[in-house]
Parts: structure tokens; C-alpha cells; sequence
């Protein structure tokens, strides 16, 4: 009776509640390094060991297919805050994806051609085949007999918590918190969030702004002060020999002395992009911003606190009520018109994917010439230090 009661283990109650936060969080891992960075972006490779220890565990705790959940994830990131994207929050609604993920995910994984499009380079050996994708939801009975077995017929709570931890953290709360709120490193071309600074609820996930201004890097953090633990379990496993990171997000290399713009610099401002337009706008933008704020009586001082965060934001996330917030803005303060029109006169130099490199280079020469001349302190510093970018290893 007590075998029943308890389970082989038979834990106290806060043994059991740290037993269902370990397996959880092994899932979390599993998800995070194995299906994420791993399958979806290809940012690293796992030893096979573990690779196929992840592929296991996944089938046994959440019966999710390697090849559906790497298809949507691509299709999220290819057709992101479309009517395409599989589950936009920006296009469906925070409501509908954050308590519908799941419907969400099982309505894509249906989408043959989402799967064929997308799906490509996933496991296909004789395990994924005619156990893993054919018999998806035997993993999940066999845990909960394990459970069971386990932890007795508390097994059936934390079985259900097993259950529902993926769907309700990956499916709702990345999915959708993590492109309606939170702060933003970055400004790509969607509404993605980092959730929190402190990534280990969620495998690092909850750094998702930084993920997609950087799909393919196997690190997540960005700043600092960030801390992304499944970088953490990376680093590890590569100490073993267990993980080859192959990508990592690029980080500027400046060289001080430097003044000449060559390609090399072109080429160093273009795949810094993200990063250049992270240091303009807190190196230029904002303290004209101040500064115009500062010298604004009552009525202009309020118009232009409404628009800090659209000053920085990329463009075509503006709606009509916020670029007419921003036109007002604009109006009342001809140098922050000027530093913004230079800002996006700087993004116009890579948005050109048409032009070669030369006309590319003449563009950005011409952009810190006007910069430098235009008599605004903190954009002229800004075209000097952009001239001392470089690929080259400082």
C-alpha cells in the first residue's frame, strides 16, 4: 500500500516538488539545445550520445517530432509578425497564443508543406522513423507509468506538470510574451522581447530579442549583465567534447587609430548592423533627445517624451498614430529631425541589396562626411568611431 501511496522513491513533499523541477528542467535543456540552437539553426553539434539522449527524452516527456517543431520554428522565423507566422501574437492576438500555443503548433504541424519547405536536415534514421514520429504519444503513456511507479500516485501530478510545462512556457510564454513585452537590445524587423536579463526559468529563451537579431548564434545573452544557463550547458558540454559551437553572434571589432573607410569597414558596419544601430541610438539619438528636452518649455517637453521609444524603433513596425506622433515630434526640434533622417540614412546603406560594394562604400563615406558636418556633437563623435570598425581581429 504504501508502494502505491509513494512510489519506489517515496520523497517528502519538497523532495517531489525539486524531483519535478529537475526532470522539467532537463526538458527545457533538451528543447532549448537540441531542437533550438542544434536542429532549428544549426548553431552548434551535439555528440551523438547526447543528441540521441535529447531526441529520447523529448519523446518520452513531451511526444513532440523533431521535424514539426524544427518546420514551424523556421516558418516562424522566415514569415515572422506575418499572417503566415504560425503564431504571431502581434497577428493573432496575445490572448490566442499565449492560452492556444498548442492549438497553434498542432494546426501547423499538419501543414504538409510547411514541413516539406522547412523540415529539411532533421533525424530520419530507423529510430525516428518507426518508433519517434510513428509512435509520438507511446513516450508520454510510458512516463506516466514511470511516474507512477516513481513517485507513487503523486506520479499523476507531476506527470501532468511534465506535460504542460513545454506547451505553456515554449508555446505561450516565448511565443507570445516574447513578442508582446519585455525590453529590447535590439531592433530587428519584428516585435520579439527579452522577457527578463536572467535566463534559467526557460533554458535561456526568455533572451529572445537577441535570438532573433541573431538567429544562428548558439549564445543567447547578449549584455553583461544577461545570463543565458543554456550557454551555460553548452560551454560544458564542449569542455567534454560533447558540443561543437560552430556560430556565435558577432561582436564588433574597432580599431582606434583607424580612419580610412575601406571595404573592410563597410563590410565590419554591415554585419555589426544590429549593433551599430544599438550604439546610434544610445550614443546619438537619446542624448539629442535629452538635450532638446531639456530646452523645451511645458507643451513641447510632453509632445517629445511620447515619442523616445518610436525614435529608435525600426520603421516598419510603426503604425499611422505612431508615425504621426513622431511627424509631430519632428517638427518642433529640426536637430532631432536631423539625427533621426541620418539614422535612417544609415540603415538605407545594407537595406540596398542591390548594389555592389563600391557604391555601397561611396554611400557610408558619404554618410560620416555629412555626419561629421553637420555640427551636431554627438553624430559627428558617432561617424569618427564608425570609421575604426573593422573584421579585422583587434
Amino acid at each position: 500500500m504504501n508502494l502505491i501511496a509513494h512510489g519506489v522513491l517515496d520523497l517528502s513533499f519538497w523532495e517531489l516538488v525539486l524531483a519535478t523541477l529537475v526532470l522539467t528542467h532537463i526538458t527545457i535543456v533538451a528543447v532549448t539545445i537540441f531542437l533550438h540552437r542544434s536542429q532549428a539553426h544549426r548553431a552548434l553539434e551535439l555528440h551523438p550520445v547526447i543528441s540521441h539522449f535529447f531526441r529520447f527524452w523529448l519523446w518520452l516527456t513531451t511526444g513532440m517530432i523533431t521535424k514539426q517543431w524544427v518546420a514551424i520554428h523556421r516558418k516562424h522565423h522566415g514569415k515572422c509578425e506575418t499572417p503566415e507566422d504560425p503564431h504571431s501574437p502581434q497577428i493573432l492576438g496575445i490572448r490566442k497564443v499565449l492560452w492556444q500555443g498548442v492549438e497553434l503548433y498542432q494546426l501547423e504541424a499538419s501543414n504538409v508543406d510547411t514541413l516539406e519547405r522547412y523540415g529539411h536536415g532533421t533525424p530520419n534514421d530507423w529510430l525516428e522513423k518507426h518508433l519517434y514520429a510513428r509512435y509520438d504519444r507511446l513516450g508520454v503513456v510510458l512516463l506516466l507509468f514511470l511516474d507512477l511507479a516513481l513517485f507513487g500516485i503523486t506520479g499523476l501530478t507531476v506527470w501532468a506538470v511534465q506535460l504542460f510545462w513545454i506547451p505553456f512556457w515554449a508555446a505561450g510564454v516565448i511565443n507570445g510574451l516574447g513578442h508582446y513585452w519585455g525590453y529590447r537590445n535590439y531592433e530587428p524587423r519584428d516585435a520579439s522581447t527579452n522577457l527578463v536579463p536572467i535566463g534559467l526559468l526557460i533554458g535561456g529563451e526568455e533572451l529572445h530579442n537577441n535570438h532573433h537579431a541573431f538567429p544562428t548564434s548558439a549564445k543567447l545573452s547578449s549584455k553583461w549583465w544577461e545570463f543565458d544557463i543554456g550557454w551555460f550547458y553548452i560551454r560544458l558540454l564542449a569542455i567534454f567534447k560533447l558540443a561543437h559551437i560552430k556560430k556565435t553572434a558577432p561582436i564588433p571589432q574597432q580599431i582606434p587609430d583607424k580612419q580610412n573607410i575601406d571595404l573592410d569597414t563597410l563590410r565590419a558596419v554591415v554585419l555589426n548592423r544590429l549593433h551599430v544601430m544599438a550604439e546610434f541610438a544610445r550614443e546619438v539619438i537619446l542624448p539629442v533627445l535629452k538635450e532638446e528636452l531639456r530646452k523645451a518649455d511645458d507643451s513641447r517637453r510632453q509632445i517629445l517624451k511620447r515619442v523616445r521609444a518610436l525614435l529608435i524603433r525600426e520603421e516598419t513596425r510603426l503604425g499611422e498614430h505612431e508615425r504621426d506622433q513622431l511627424r509631430k515630434a519632428l517638427n518642433i526640434s529640426q536637430t532631432l529631425r536631423t539625427v533621426y533622417e541620418f539614422r535612417l540614412g544609415l540603415q538605407n546603406i545594407w537595406s540596398r541589396t542591390t548594389a555592389s560594394h563600391e557604391k555601397l562604400l561611396v554611400a557610408l563615406q558619404e554618410w560620416c562626411a555629412l555626419a561629421e558636418a553637420s555640427g551636431i556633437q554627438a553624430l559627428q563623435d558617432f561617424a569618427r568611431e564608425l570609421r575604426s570598425y573593422s573584421l579585422r581581429p583587434v
